[in-house]
């Protein structure tokens, strides 16, 4: 099973729960690259499109890639207004492309999913010299270790045990990100992290489960239940959710 393919299932859920990323992201990628309407920029995996507008604001020709057939046709519709933007519906691994084409390649929450001897060798080749590659994912954490949490890691502990709740991100592992960068070839690498607190109720925590690749896989039976439990214990326990989300965000240009 590609769970690639998951997200491609429910894809107005997608666009409601996955989250957008701070601007101040944004703006250090624009400022890092110089990113300006004589530019051509490429998105690696746009999804429902939660970190694209900024870029398209900026006037650049963008293209953007998707596997996902019902997200490619979401996010072609959705910036359809940019006379400039297209999107091509294809796995980034195989797609062709013209090599030293792009100012600009960025990928949010997305570059994990391509095997990385294939994926940087790739962007290099597309770059033009002086070129960079932006790439940054969101990592949600548990906001404090309480009750709550408590009950929800043993509901995951009946249904799915396999499961194992994401360690927080370090420096040190931005900074193995950075040693990666330069492994091939990227120079001026660099990282930043950001930091935000989101808040759901019960249902909203669930819909956000269900844009999960990992949990959209597990059989129906077992997943409803899951989330009938964890219901349970979010209502039981004061109703809300806390998540603390660590962006982290790796910058770096080709010679």
């Amino acid at each position: 099973m590609d769970l690639r393919l998951k997200f491609n299932e429910d894809v107005v859920n997608y666009e409601k729960m996955r989250p957008t990323y701070v601007q101040e992201l944004f703006q250090d990628v624009i400022r890092y690259s110089d990113l300006n309407p004589r530019m051509k920029a490429l998105e690696v995996g746009i999804g429902t499109g939660q970190a694209t507008l900024p870029f398209l604001n900026t006037g650049c020709e963008m293209t953007a890639i998707e596997l996902g057939e019902d997200l490619a046709k979401f996010s072609a519709e959705k910036f359809s207004r940019f006379p400039h933007f297209s999107v091509i519906q294809s796995d980034f691994e195989s797609v062709r492309l013209e090599p030293e084409q792009y100012d600009l390649i960025y990928s949010a929450t997305a570059f994990h999913w391509i095997p990385q001897e294939v994926g940087y060798p790739k962007v290099y080749q597309l770059l033009r010299s002086g070129g960079v590659l932006a790439l940054f994912w969101n990592r949600p954490f548990p906001a404090r270790k309480d009750e709550l949490h408590e009950a929800m890691q043993r509901i995951y502990a009946k249904y799915a045990p396999s499961s194992k709740e994401p360690a927080p991100h370090t420096e040190q592992k931005s900074l193995e990100m950075v040693h990666t960068l330069e492994q091939y070839g990227f120079v001026d690498a660099n990282f930043k992290l950001y930091h935000h607190t989101r808040t759901f109720d019960a249902p909203s925590y669930v819909a956000l489960l269900n844009t999960y690749s990992d949990h959209r896989a597990f059989p129906e039976e077992q997943r409803v239940r899951l989330e009938q439990e964890m219901i349970e214990a979010i209502n039981h326990y004061g109703g809300k959710v806390d998540l603390t989300d660590t962006i982290d965000l790796y910058l770096a240009r080709k010679p």
